[in-house]
């Protein structure tokens, strides 16, 4: 088939995150089988969702892993002027949901794989697409304890994230939190006799935009980022029922993207003594009062170094002596965390298409 034709059935399949990718997930097993691949699904806990790691070639040498997720971004609320879940090719470029992040990557991958049957591979291709990529690199962390004891560990991982084909040697990892804010409640008549937990959650907001003003005046630097310092951002607050009570619990939903070569720890340790402190403050007069930090959800960074043989053997491929580091995460950091060389470089823009109404990607890419 090629790599159109895939990229049609692929795009036709609506696996939002929020919904099960197993129809998605045959469709590839049957191809890849087909193709001659050993392939080993992996399930979630729930039976909804699954990845598949596959392997074709012989299973004494390391290979080459090519990486890519199966879920997409919801298109609701997305002003589209061509049907999301249909292959449109119009002008040079193909649309539809996931085009570019990134089903386009994965019908390549799929076509290769097909070229890979007829070939006498002097060492395995290897081919590994998770699940819940894009709410967190959450399926490549359930998974990624089965690569070993399946199709073996590679020598070297390419992740296709759309790059616009550039090589990225680096992006910055993530640590999700919440924070809740504890009060006391009451009549807003004496809202002075009261804790009020918006009050705890505008002071931790204030903490925290001084900890970014901190990471960017003195913390670490890579100017290869459009940002070059870890951030702190606050996403979301909410608290309180009525105007005339005063609110008992507040809730901020904050993220930390921090630098590969930045501790994290470090950073969500001054987190907590900053929630702490605030509590305690007012702990004298109304004993209730407490910030509660849960961490929700982290994925690592990703730093290649640059002399690694991975880097020229990708810029060969990609006909490119540019790399550049991305903003967004991928679940490169997961290879990298277990000692494999691993670039991203993919089709398609992320910036000009990732997410977006009508999203699209060239034909030529």
């Amino acid at each position: 088939m090629e790599t159109l034709e895939i990229l049609d059935r692929l795009i036709a399949f609506p696996t939002v995150s929020a919904d099960s990718n197993l129809a998605m997930v045959d469709y590839v097993q049957d191809h890849l089988t087909g193709c001659g691949f050993e392939v080993y699904r992996v399930p979630d806990k729930s039976g909804q969702k699954a990845g598949i790691f596959a392997r074709l070639g012989p299973s004494d040498r390391a290979g080459v892993l090519l990486s890519g997720h199966t879920d997409v971004v919801p298109v609701a609320g997305q002003d589209w002027t061509k049907p999301p879940f249909a292959l449109t090719v119009e002008d040079g470029r193909a649309y539809g949901r996931g085009a570019t992040d990134m089903k386009g990557y994965l019908a390549s991958v799929m076509a290769l794989a097909e070229r890979a049957a007829d070939t006498d591979l002097k060492e395995p291709l290897k081919i590994a697409f998770s699940y819940d990529e894009e709410i967190g690199c959450v399926g490549i962390r359930s998974m990624i304890d089965h690569l070993a004891p399946t199709i073996g560990l590679p020598r070297a991982v390419f992740v296709g994230e759309p790059t616009s084909m550039q090589v990225a040697t680096g992006h910055k990892g993530k640590a999700a939190f919440r924070a809740t804010c504890h009060g006391t409640a009451g009549h807003s008549a004496l809202a002075p006799r009261f804790m009020n937990a918006l009050h705890l959650a505008v002071d931790f907001t204030t903490a925290l935009r001084g900890m970014q003003g901190e990471l960017a005046q003195g913390g670490m630097r890579d100017d290869a980022y459009s940002v070059p310092f870890s951030t702190i951002h606050v996403g979301k607050l909410s608290g309180g029922t009525a105007l005339n009570i005063v609110p008992d619990i507040a809730v901020l939903d904050f993220e930390l993207r921090h630098l590969a070569t930045e501790d994290p720890k470090e950073i969500q340790a001054r987190i907590l003594s900053v929630a702490q402190a605030i509590g305690e403050a007012q702990q004298p007069q109304f004993p209730a009062a407490r910030i509660d930090v849960e961490l929700r959800n982290s994925y690592p960074g990703l730093e290649t170094d640059m002399a690694d043989e991975i880097v020229q053997f990708a810029g060969r491929l990609a006909q490119t002596t540019e790399t550049t580091k991305v903003a967004f995460g991928t679940e490169a950091g997961y290879f990298a965390k277990m000692g494999i060389p691993t670039i991203v470089c993919g089709p398609g823009s992320m910036d000009e298409q990732g997410h977006k109404s009508d999203e699209s990607i060239a034909l030529s890419q």
